[in-house]
């Protein structure tokens, strides 16, 4: 809908329509219309009966038209052109039917052209136009409207015009809001209908149809429709342009917003981002770095200078910037090599291992010598709780360097090492050099803890990313994917840790010198419990002060009856334990023990948790005591055979791998093949079955350390025999009657003087492990150096 005053000559003319006072005002006069009248064509619009029009009229012919109108009767036939673009048009241009219009003021404009404002009062149809010059004139006959009976139904229709034309007016903000009220004064049907049609938003052609159309209800019927058409492309119009403006607002509220923080900024001093760069600017002149860095830091700070600071990648290159200056490219700690202070250092924080210290002051005299070292990494392998992180971190305080340990286990993401792509959301260096940077040096001692228990998946295989970190060869051209540039980490010191070397990678454990911490005897935790855990544990539990102490053989007790372990967590676990009842009764202001007793420990822990005498109650035939090691140190393993009546079938049970069930059936083998020499009735396999148990089949044993122990434990079934009491025995065994060496013998021997065992059997090729064992530990014990299988049974049954 329009309602718009905008004056034009009528050949392209827009139009406000006028409510008259009255809306029948003198039709009275129709009566007196000559038979020939005056027609006035108009190229944009048709007018309906009772609505008032100004126009401007330009062409010629029209001005002299309308003149003679105003000077006469003021009448004057007004038809529409069939084609607006016609500036001369002829009779056959004009539509037959048009409104007759009375002129109610004629207005001289100063620039020459002629305002008139005419008001429609009937319609007619032409017919015949009885002259074209100077103007056009024509017969015509009046048209008159049948008024439509008011009945509910046209009421409707009526009421549903008012509202829809409504809801146009009010969703049109070109549209002044008073026309809605003008709409509701309207009380006449017919005029209601013209007044609308003629401010209706549609082409010539549809205006010209509802002129014509004589029944109103059918009028009214098309001006519905026309006005439903109308209104949905008003909302959808207004959708586009409030999403629009919707879009154009937030970006001018942005860009106000900019420029209001760019106004408060410069009267607080300048761009705190420009200062930001000034700062890194000035910061990098007085770095030291390589010619590579130096480049790489221009070019990203040139971006930033071109750059809006609400740009993404702003933040992006700034981050990256950052991390440039903050890495210490050429910054390193003066290294102390006092190797005698580093012995002490060394002897301080960690009891025994003689060897371990030892191997550790041979690399840094290399390092004091040479100035850096291009040999193996250093790896302490050994079981839980002995010291192995600690021993790193000694390292570094005796050398004077900054130290930092790095958590592999369960790492899984390459990108935990090599770093992401910069460009990618969240994105971050790797571990190594963000460790570097905290500690701005780039000669620490990085301990990488638990490196056999490194993961993977489909994000990548970090094991192979730190191939290239521990190769001596290639760590000073180390590249990290979100630094984009080379990082020499050969000044660095690094040392791993691991549990078990087996699940590390075989390309990995190649660039590894393994170094083996075994378990601790009982006499060197009763040292470290006095030395180290049980002042710490004072310490944390507030005892400083009060005098609490342990007779060694109350300590002895407290390892061999509360803990099995080859380290010293669970010792220290256990003396918290002890210590916190002795919190308990200093604020309770109760007395103390001091030293403590075995009672008192009792007392506070409990029953011994651990049965050291275990083995007697199993002193049966068909009963061995074997050896066994674990990655938590060693234990001792029983193994148990048992004949019944059969068809000599075996049976293994006990959650045995592969290795321990080719020991047992090369066992029996070998005795059966040895039958007569052993004085066994060989009528035994053919009518017994032999079923051969390991204790504990939840968990999973294997390894070939239980050979011999098992070939006893067969031969003592079959004689029925016990095996000497108090010995345990690991080796493994050949089908020739060969005893082969096995590892692990530290820990298996400290696991048998734990459980009280008196005699040990190992292969003559294991002495050399022996004898590293400090005498002190093995106190007490006796070995049997063994090379063949008779042997064995002659110490173990007696044969």
């Amino acid at each position: 809908m329009k309602f718009e005053i905008n004056l034009k000559p009528e050949d392209e003319m827009d139009f406000m329509p006028i409510i008259p006072l009255n809306e029948s005002e003198g039709d009275e006069h129709l009566d007196e219309l000559p038979d020939e009248i005056a027609l006035l064509p108009l190229r944009n619009t048709v007018l309906f009966p009772g609505v008032v029009l100004p126009i401007t009229v330009g062409r010629d012919k029209s001005i002299l038209a309308v003149n003679e109108a105003y000077k006469g009767n003021k009448f004057i036939g007004v038809v529409a052109q069939k084609d607006s673009n016609q500036e001369n048009p002829e009779p056959a241009d004009l539509e037959p039917v048009g409104t007759v219009a009375k002129v109610i003021k004629l207005i001289k404009m100063p620039d020459g052209g002629t305002t008139v404002i005419i008001q429609g009062r009937s319609k007619f149809a032409i017919e015949s136009i009885t002259t074209s010059d100077p103007y056009f004139k024509a017969t015509i006959k009046r048209i008159v409207d049948a008024e439509a009976p008011v009945d509910a139904d046209f009421e409707a229709h009526i009421a549903n015009i008012k509202d829809l034309a409504t809801n146009i007016i009010q969703q049109s903000p070109n549209i002044p809001s008073e026309a809605s009220i003008i709409l509701k004064n309207i009380e006449k049907p017919s005029f209601l209908i013209h007044f609308v049609s003629s401010n209706l938003n549609t082409t010539m052609e549809e205006k010209q149809r509802l002129l014509e159309i004589t029944d109103i209800r059918e009028r009214a019927a098309n001006l519905m429709q026309l006005l439903q058409k109308e209104l949905q492309f008003v909302e959808l119009k207004n959708k586009v342009t409030n999403k629009t403006r919707t879009e154009l607002d937030k970006q001018q509220r942005e860009y106000f917003l900019q420029q209001q923080l760019k106004s408060i900024k410069e009267e607080l001093g300048g761009d705190t981002n420009s200062q930001e760069i000034k700062e890194m600017q000035k910061k990098a002149e007085t770095k030291k770095w390589p010619e590579t860095a130096k480049e790489a830091f221009k070019k990203d700070i040139e971006k930033l200078e071109r750059m809006h600071p609400s740009t993404p990648d702003y933040s992006v290159i700034y981050n990256h910037v950052d991390f440039l200056l903050d890495l210490p490219w050429e910054e390193y700690t003066e290294d102390h090599y006092d190797l005698k202070n580093a012995k002490q250092t060394l002897d301080h924080d960690h009891y025994g291992m003689a060897r371990i210290k030892e191997r550790i002051l041979e690399y840094l005299a290399v390092l004091k010598l040479k100035g850096d070292m291009k040999s193996p990494i250093l790896c302490f392998l050994g079981p839980p709780g002995i010291g192995k992180t600690s021993l790193g971190k000694s390292i570094a305080g005796a050398l004077g360097r900054k130290y930092i340990r790095l958590s592999l286990g369960g790492l899984h993401d390459e990108s935990e090492i090599r770093g992401h792509r910069k460009t990618y959301i969240g994105a971050m260096p790797g571990r190594i050099l963000q460790s570097l940077r905290k500690v701005k040096s780039s000669n620490p001692v990085i301990v990488l803890d638990e490196i056999d228990k490194v993961g993977n998946d489909m994000r990548g295989d970090p094991s192979s990313a730190l191939l290239e970190v521990l190769d001596p060869e290639q760590n000073n051209t180390f590249y990290d994917n979100y630094l984009e540039l080379e990082y020499d980490l050969s000044k660095v010191l690094f040392i791993a840790t691991a549990n078990n070397i087996q699940t590390i990678q075989p390309a990995l454990r190649d660039r590894l010198e393994i170094i083996d911490l075994s378990g601790y005897a009982i006499e060197e935790k009763i040292e470290i419990a006095k030395r180290h855990l049980i002042p710490k544990q004072k310490e944390l539990h507030g005892l400083a002060k009060n005098n609490i102490r342990f007779s060694d053989k109350v300590l002895a007790q407290l390892i061999a009856d509360y803990t099995r372990e080859s380290g010293v967590r669970e010792l220290d676990r256990v003396l918290a334990s002890v210590m916190r009842n002795q919190a308990k009764k200093v604020a309770m202001e109760e007395p103390l023990k001091s030293p403590l007793t075995a009672e008192a420990l009792e007392e506070i822990l409990g029953k011994a948790k651990y049965n050291n005498d275990l083995y007697k109650t199993v002193n049966l035939p068909g009963v061995a005591v074997g050896l066994a090691w674990t990655y938590v140190g060693g234990d001792i393993l029983f193994i148990e055979s048992s004949l019944s009546d059969g068809k000599g079938e075996l049976h293994l049970t006990g959650n045995l791998g592969n290795v321990m069930k080719e020991s047992a059936t090369t066992a029996l083998t070998y005795l059966k093949s040895n039958a007569e020499k052993y004085k066994i009735d060989p009528s035994l396999f053919q009518k017994k079955n032999l079923h051969i148990h390991v204790p504990e089949g939840a968990t999973p044993k294997d390894g070939p350390s239980a050979g011999i122990t098992m070939m006893t434990s067969i031969a003592s079934a079959l004689l029925g025999r016990k095996v000497k009491p108090y010995l345990a025995m690991t080796g493994e065994i050949t089908l020739r009657g060969q005893v082969l060496p096995v590892g692990g013998i530290k820990e298996k021997i400290l696991a048998a003087k734990r459980a009280g065992l008196k005699e040990i059997i190992v292969c003559a090729q294991n002495s050399k492990d022996v004898s590293e064992v400090e005498a002190g530990f093995i106190k007490g014990l006796k070995f049997h150096y063994v090379n063949k299988m008779e042997e064995v049974l002659q110490i173990a049954l007696g044969l």
